[in-house]
């Protein structure tokens, strides 16, 4: 079987997680983090629309990771992102992380909203 190393160029990847953190281009992130292909840092939670809505034309899909376990999704935060062209797709944390470098790879326009574990 041949495996093919995944590069992302110049791309932020999620290099980790743990309890209460996230590893992103060589950066630890602590608490709830905004993470796109160009930038990271901290997210305010479904209270915080700006930072996600600030994405407008530069995405096509939010991951939303809701932490160890998948939550239901405020209905005006959905809405307010949809509304906009944004889709949202909810899953737990680790499925998000995973997700978001999958996508990556691909060249995907893509950001993740995480919820740390």
């Amino acid at each position: 079987m041949r495996l093919t190393e995944i590069t992302y160029g110049s791309a932020l990847a999620i290099e980790g997680y743990g309890p209460g953190f996230f590893r992103v281009g060589s950066h630890v992130l602590r608490g709830a983090t905004l993470i796109t292909p160009w930038d990271a840092g901290a997210w305010g939670g479904f209270d915080d629309l700006a930072g996600p809505l600030s994405l407008v034309g530069k995405i096509d899909v939010l991951l939303l990771g809701l932490g160890a376990d998948i939550a239901v999704v405020p209905k005006a935060f959905r809405q307010a992102l949809e509304d906009q062209g944004i889709g949202v797709e909810p899953m737990n944390t680790p499925a998000a992380c995973r997700t978001y470098n999958v996508l990556l790879g691909e060249g995907r326009r893509i950001a993740a909203a995480v919820l740390a574990v």
